[in-house]
């Protein structure tokens, strides 16, 4: 797709200084065909906004654990013909979602964070908790630091750690069936009309902005709705547990 006239072009040193990409990825990725052939201007390739895009795809895919050919596979389905606003909206059907960044840190570090010496046992709880992995190199991967304060606040309950692996356990069990189900619906009715209806231009902008927003809400409403059933719960065990002579009372 060519550039609008007013859209800046860069040399490929401007490209890799703009996007933080290695002038040799950049030469790699445009190998493996996924970036588009720069634009020729004599001997001197140029590259415009879609490029600076579909390297942001790429370093997002990425962030998010895929491997390069899972990425690949990705973009085969987003032409070289796709523009930035195309490309700015497969963006924003990830960024959303993207967790927080893991860190690979030093025991020490772990401690330093923590604010107290953590013995084996703690971080061995931590792990059952899904607050950190162990590496090879004897560090550990950290998840963000909300995760880490609540995992010290459950480790100062003194609940069993095989409780809160299994906890754990659970929760991923179910989340994973939610997240299917909320995917389906969201392919299904947001953004199969919007394929069926070829793509508009204008859906573009609105789409982007909505998805935003939708981690948020989505989060709320599940956070809402397990609260709602919990009490639910409680009030249903209490009812059966009763003593027969107790609803007089």
């Amino acid at each position: 797709m060519d550039p609008e006239p007013t859209a800046e072009l860069l040399t490929i040193d401007q490209l890799a200084e703009r996007t933080g990409v290695t002038v040799r990825n950049i030469r790699f990725y445009s190998g493996r065909g996924l970036l588009p052939p720069p634009r020729l201007r004599g001997r001197t390739g140029l590259y415009g906004p879609d490029h600076i895009a579909r390297l942001q795809l790429v370093g997002e895919l990425s962030a998010l654990g895929f491997t390069l050919s899972a990425i690949e596979r990705h973009l085969e389905r987003v032409p070289h013909s796709a523009g930035p606003e195309e490309l700015a909206l497969q963006l924003a059907l990830l960024t959303p979602w993207a967790p927080e960044p893991l860190e690979e840190v030093e025991r020490k570090e772990l401690d330093r964070r923590a604010g107290r010496v953590l013995d084996d046992a703690d971080v061995e709880k931590l792990v059952a908790f899904g607050v950190v992995q162990h590496l090879d190199d004897g560090r550990v991967r950290l998840q963000g630091p909300g995760a880490l304060a609540a995992g010290l606040d459950s480790l100062d309950h003194g609940l069993p750690a095989d409780f809160w692996q299994r906890s754990h356990e659970v929760i991923e069990q179910h989340t994973a069936a939610l997240a299917e189900d909320l995917m389906k619906l969201f392919q299904d009715q947001v953004l199969q009309p919007y394929r069926d209806a070829g793509r508009p231009a204008e859906e573009r902008t609105r789409l982007a902005a909505a998805l935003s927003h939708l981690k948020p809400v989505t989060v709320q409403g599940v956070v809402t709705a397990f609260g709602r059933a919990v009490n639910r719960n409680i009030r249903e065990r209490v009812d059966t547990e009763k003593e027969p002579g107790d609803a007089a009372g």
